[in-house]
């Protein structure tokens, strides 16, 4: 009965499930995702769940018998994506109540999470760090269209870290409860490994990859960031050369990338010369800002960035407070002025840069913990950071076209998934939006949403998440600081 339940409550979610296999999008303005004109008076033909034609009305017929969907004077995007997302956030397991609440609702919350991401036009994430077998269950029902939501690729733990409990939470919660979780996240693959030898981290990431992770992240350095009080933490560098080329090379050998987290000047360089194929915060340097020799090694590499930024407002808010936090951290207003620094010289470069949020749905209650200051232009709050970030990057010079290949196109090729996603072209997946208004006039448009499609069929956002948990009316937050 639960099952029924659930297949009819998908069943109507998908309200572009007509009996006609043929879908035709009429009228509007088409972005494809490849930086060229936009296409007036756009069609695109959709057999079954992918594109078979794009092109204006002049040029592209409407089948006959074809289910048309009329977007007259609107604009039809590629469905976004989410390089860095977190569908279990690491905000929320920080915090012992979360754990001990949601031990057995894992699977639920990625669900409601991969639905909340949907419902805001983003149709596929890639999660980066989290349980993974719960996230492999969901990522597999989602593809058989069992459970509807983003379209999710998993990497799990990132590799090297302790995922959850450290020796400093040794005494929040009982040693088996510690114990159960770390296994969930690490799956072996935690900060033992930093005592390997190359070709035993060669044989456990092996094993890994065996147990079906879409990519692989690593950490190159501490757990910390940059902009925190554990300077040092941030800085020091986990594995040795030979060990990140071990996990490169055997990552790459199984057909899947490999990006990492780094928090360093010198882990940047490191992990660029490793031959990593993408890195997460490259804006991130500490207090240093980026050697011109590392930003070239991004162009002539063509290593992606995921990029995690600032508003200007934030990031002027931040400076302000620096100065008043406790305890102080000297570094802390160098770290944020070299991270803004980073991200104008990266724009100008022309380095491939990635929408990546490190979003993710929040506990309420950790959520109402947060300050005024924090919660403002908040991007780690998923269904608004992705917004929050294309305002950011055209505040630092990044064009709006530009904005929207980070969040599309380009992310699709740095997953190697270009042949699939990313763009409107005849034989990828038939994901799209449709806005009101014109976002390469401006930015904030793309908030004007008011279609999304995944694989040829229409979402009834309105009726998403369909299990809210954290999004329930009973524990919902208060609403966002928003930029006005």
């Amino acid at each position: 009965m639960k099952r029924l339940l659930v297949a009819m409550m998908i069943a109507f979610c998908l309200v572009g499930a007509t009996k006609a296999q043929t879908v035709v999008v009429t009228g509007a303005t088409i972005i494809d995702g490849n930086g060229g004109t936009p296409i007036r008076d756009g069609v695109i033909v959709i057999n079954d769940k992918l594109i078979a034609a794009v092109g204006p009305r002049s040029a592209v017929s409407v089948p006959a018998g074809a289910h048309e969907i009329r977007v007259n004077g609107k604009y039809v995007l590629p469905g976004l994506m989410d390089a860095n997302v977190h569908l279990i956030h690491w905000m929320n397991w920080d915090h012992i109540e979360f754990l001990a609440r949601y031990e057995n609702q894992l699977e639920p919350l990625i669900e409601e999470a991969a639905q909340t991401s949907l419902k805001y036009g983003v149709t596929t994430v890639f999660d980066s760090m989290g349980p993974l077998r719960s996230l492999m269950r969901v990522r597999d029902r989602i593809n058989r269209g069992e459970v509807i939501g983003s379209r999710m690729y998993v990497a799990g733990n990132i590799v090297g870290f302790r995922a959850v409990f450290d020796i400093d939470s040794i005494r929040s919660a009982s040693v088996p409860f510690q114990e159960r979780y770390n296994k969930m996240f690490e799956e072996n693959m935690g900060p033992d490994l930093a005592w390997m030898t190359p070709e035993q981290v060669r044989e456990e990431t092996r094993k890994y990859i065996a147990l079906g992770i879409d990519f692989l992240k690593y950490g190159a350095t501490g757990d910390g960031f940059p902009i925190n009080s554990e300077i040092g933490q941030a800085a020091v560098l986990r594995f040795s050369p030979e060990q990140q080329r071990a996990m490169i090379e055997e990552c790459h050998r199984a057909g899947i990338i490999v990006q990492t987290h780094q928090s360093s000047i010198e882990s940047l360089r490191e992990v660029l010369e490793a031959g990593v194929d993408m890195v997460q915060h490259g804006s991130h340097t500490g207090p240093t800002p980026m050697l011109e020799s590392t930003l070239q090694m991004f162009l002539s590499k063509k290593i992606y960035s995921g990029i995690q930024t600032n508003t200007q407002r934030k990031t002027k808010l931040q400076l302000e407070h620096a100065q008043y936090e406790f305890p102080p951290d000297p570094l802390r207003a160098q770290s944020i002025r070299a991270q803004h620094e980073n991200e104008v010289r990266m724009i100008k470069a022309g380095v491939p840069m990635l929408l990546a949020t490190d979003a993710g749905v929040n506990d309420p209650d950790i959520y109402a913990s947060r300050s005024d200051y924090q919660k403002l232009d908040w991007m780690l709050v998923l269904g608004e950071g992705h917004y929050l970030w294309m305002r950011a990057m055209v505040e630092q010079g990044m064009t709006p076209m530009t904005v929207i290949q980070c969040a599309t196109k380009n992310i699709a090729a740095a997953y190697n998934k270009l042949d699939q996603m990313g763009t409107l072209e005849p034989g990828k997946f038939a994901d799209l939006i449709v806005v009101d208004a014109d976002p390469l006039q401006d930015i904030e448009n793309m908030r004007k949403l008011s279609l999304v499609m995944k694989e040829g069929k229409v979402i009834d956002t309105k009726a998403l998440p369909l299990n809210p948990i954290l999004t329930s009316e009973a524990a919902k937050h208060p609403g966002l600081v928003r930029m006005k």
